[in-house]
């Protein structure tokens, strides 16, 4: 690993943000900003700035990096904390729902 880049409490479904994270994986970084660019769901913004972040940390540490020589080796969506809130119901009942949240990890290495 040569840098990682982690986005806690980001305001979507981690099920939903998986399934952006699942095709990363053994990418390179040039490819996965390509394919993020494009696809069709909300989770791809907060997602491509963070491997965007993990490629800018892996170049703090060696400047003449290319996004062509980088590997995604870990991207993984875990559940975060949920917020807890209220919805009027019938009968002057409430109904709770469940705000997820997710914690977005990315690592990079050198392409083999």
């Amino acid at each position: 690993m040569i840098a990682r880049a982690v986005a806690k409490y980001v305001r979507m479904t981690p099920r939903k943000a998986g399934y952006v994270m699942v095709p990363l994986r053994q990418r390179t970084v040039a490819e996965a900003l390509a394919l993020l660019s494009t696809a069709n769901r909300r989770a791809a913004g907060p997602i491509a700035k963070l491997v965007a972040s993990a490629f800018a940390n892996a170049r703090a540490r060696n400047p003449e990096l290319q996004p062509e020589h980088v590997v995604i080796t870990k991207a993984v969506a875990n559940e975060g904390p949920r917020w807890k809130r209220f919805r009027a119901a019938a009968f002057g009942r409430a109904a709770r729902v469940l705000k997820r949240t997710t914690h977005l990890t990315v690592e990079l290495d050198r392409k083999s």
